[in-house]
């Protein structure tokens, strides 16, 4: 699942975003790439991990800003429709308690 050149993934990475930006670029699961780095790093590969940790965090392209109007246009978006529930709701509520329940009615005169 190769997409172009390697991009560091610093939103949804833990340090730099190295091993999300591998897990992006090869399709592989981002914890799988986490452990892998991690027993490569034990198993002998000490120095030169974090070396090449360094230079992908560096030299990884980072991708554009452009996504950032798209992502509050979507989040807009769920606002208006966890709203417009809401008011569904809120109607639906409105409507039980203005209708002539005449249970409803008695419960609310024996609370005052």
């Amino acid at each position: 699942m190769m997409r172009g050149r390697f991009a560091v993934d610093r939103e949804h990475g833990k340090i730099f975003g190295v091993c999300a930006g591998i897990a992006n670029h090869t399709g592989v699961d981002v914890t799988l790439v986490r452990a892998g780095f991690i027993i490569v790093t034990l198993m002998g590969g000490w120095p030169w991990t974090l070396v090449a940790y360094g230079i992908a965090a560096f030299a990884g392209r980072r991708p554009a800003r452009s996504g950032g109007s798209y992502n509050r246009l979507a989040t807009r978006e769920e606002s208006q429709d966890r709203l417009r529930s809401l008011d569904l709701r809120m109607q639906a509520v409105e409507t039980y308690v203005t209708s002539s329940n005449s249970s409803l009615a008695r419960e609310i005169e024996e609370l005052r």
